[in-house]
């Protein structure tokens, strides 16, 4: 890369975090434009493949390694589409504990686990029956995108398990093998599952369940019929399932075959701990974030790979060359000066979508406020532009529901979110609106619903939680508020006084009191600057005398009475 985009040392950085509340506005035309100008660097034949394609995206994959986090983004035509960070808590998803039943709850259907871990985990009598039944899939955990290929007949109602025979199959103090698919999230420990998968770059192996699969995605029916045919010829064991995920469209058999071997390794090392184990505890963790990058993002889709850090640069290459050497050529060692995310325009990106307000292109916004039941999303029209249009409200509506839904995906929000549109009146476009959040919605790699409007105009999305969102990761509870962002107002604090006085004035009725009332320099200034006349009201009624003293140390809702 070029060193010519430097910037003159400073002196003194000075860093001050913008309130949430201010809109952080992107000039996404420019981004584009950049990224565009980008995607002409690229080879004369990926150039002409492009000219054939309906859908022209130019996808970008920016590694940060000089951190002490690492920081991994993905950009499509310049626009930030994807953004995943390492942090200092312990990620639980994917990992796969040897676990020991210690309660047993028949009111939620549910069995209490020790994984080794600071808090136990929730594992649903439905998430035991994979393990009873050697069935991955069941009717209430069954996954919309995968085609299910059975390679010999299913068990016979009257011999598979139910949830009524869990208890007594898994009694408390029973020894269970489990997988994490939801991490701890706030105050809830982790939610597990018997039915186990290790993802590879093609292929997922279920080690527990006899049941193979193929991803919807892969839409071509010849190359649906060459998967289950290459399905015949795997060796696998009987005992075990495999299910071929997007990436395998058009793999070659040998690819598959050495995926398939790397997984069976890697089951073989998980048995091997299993034996070994006296007592709850870990046995596999997912890859790290880097290795995951190589094995789920860097797909025949990606354009250019960007590396910031010498030793992530020859890791990523080395692993690339194992498993598709094609890559290597799309993978360069960025050089430049300015920080890589800030020189491709996403550092800005990223603190948009950490702030509560984003503005449209066209004038309105949208607000996103995440509390622990759901995530509320209000679209304002605001200043849009093409108020005298009779459509105008619709397409304040669909640009809405785009950002909506890639914001969602960036901040990784799961569970119920409710999203109030602008009111629209026509039923048409209110189907319209309807479907086109369902479109934006297919590209999700997370299991994500959608419902139609209701009469009050409002959309509810639910999108499977695994681990927490982003804004949980990068932010901490305020310490001054508890979190609840608002405090106190200081007349409700003088009220507040002014109780505690009259406790003090009844208990010596008629003597003379004095009382020096400690508070927060702020209180003592606005209070001086505006209750002055209702102090000196208080003091002549109650015949009291009363000191307002300050310490910086006390919090702006608390206060001390002194009698003196």
């Amino acid at each position: 890369m070029s060193e010519s985009h430097q910037k003159p040392l400073a002196d003194t950085i000075c860093y001050q975090a913008k309130p949430k509340e201010t809109p952080v506005t992107v000039n996404k035309k420019a981004i584009q434009t950049a990224a565009e100008q980008r995607s002409k660097e690229q080879t004369l034949f990926k150039r002409i493949l492009d000219l054939f394609k309906r859908d022209k995206r130019f996808t970008e994959v920016f590694i940060n390694g000089v951190l002490s986090h690492k920081r991994v983004a993905v950009s499509v035509n310049g626009i930030l589409e994807s953004f995943e960070t390492e942090t200092d808590r312990q990620q639980l998803f994917g990992a796969i504990f040897k676990g020991k039943i210690q309660n047993l709850e028949s009111g939620l259907k549910a069995a209490f686990v020790d994984i080794g871990q600071e808090k136990n985990a929730f594992l649903h009598y439905w998430d035991i029956l994979p393990c009873l039944n050697g069935e991955g899939y069941n009717e209430h955990n069954h996954d919309d995108e995968i085609e299910i290929i059975n390679r010999e007949e299913r068990k016979s109602a009257a011999s598979a398990a139910t949830i009524d025979m869990v208890p007594e199959r898994f009694p408390i103090g029973s020894d269970i093998i489990v997988q994490a698919i939801k991490s701890c999230i706030g105050t809830k420990g982790p939610r597990v599952t018997t039915h186990i998968t290790l993802p590879g770059r093609y292929l997922i192996l279920t080690p527990c369940s006899v049941q193979c699969g193929i991803s919807k995605k892969i839409e071509n029916k010849h190359e649906r019929e060459r998967l289950k045919g290459i399905l015949k010829k795997l060796m696998l064991p009987n005992e075990m399932g495999v299910i071929f995920r997007t990436a395998s469209n058009g793999c070659p058999m040998r690819h598959l075959v050495r995926d398939l071997q790397v997984l069976l390794n890697t089951w073989r090392r998980i048995k091997a701990r299993l034996s070994e184990a006296k007592g709850p505890c870990l046995l596999y963790t997912e890859p790290t974030l880097l290795e995951r990058i190589v094995r789920d993002v860097l797909t025949d889709d990606v354009d250019r790979v960007l590396v910031d850090n010498e030793a992530d640069f020859a890791f990523i290459t080395e692993r690339v060359k194992e498993i598709a050497p094609h890559m290597l050529k799309k993978i360069k060692l960025y050089r430049d000066s300015i920080p890589i995310f800030e020189r491709f325009n996403v550092e800005c990106q990223i603190d948009q979508t950490l702030a509560t307000r984003i503005p449209l292109p066209s004038g309105g916004e949208i607000v996103i406020q995440e509390t622990e039941a759901l995530t509320a999303v209000d679209v304002n029209t605001s200043s849009h532009k093409g108020g005298e249009n009779k459509t105008f409200i619709f397409q304040v509506n669909l640009e809405a529901a785009r950002e909506i839904i890639r914001q969602i995906r960036l901040r990784n929000i799961g569970g119920v979110t409710i999203v109030d549109f602008v009111d629209m009146k026509q039923a048409k476009s209110r189907r319209l609106l309807f479907e086109f959040v369902q479109k934006e919605l297919e590209t999700d790699k997370v299991h994500t619903q959608v419902f139609p409007l209701t009469q009050l105009g409002l959309m509810q999305i639910s999108r499977q939680r695994h681990t927490e969102s982003l804004h949980s990761q990068l932010y901490a509870p305020c310490c001054y508020c508890n979190g609840e962002g608002k405090l106190q107002s200081f007349w409700f604090l003088w009220m507040k006084v002014q109780t505690a006085l009259w406790e003090q004035r009844q208990s010596i009725p008629e003597a003379p009191l004095s009382f020096k009332v400690v508070v927060n320099p702020l209180v003592k200034t606005y209070w001086l600057g505006h209750y002055q006349d209702s102090i000196q009201a208080i003091e002549h009624k109650w015949s009291l005398h009363l000191n307002f003293s300050e310490d910086v140390q006390l919090h702006v809702e608390h206060f001390r009475l002194i009698r003196q």
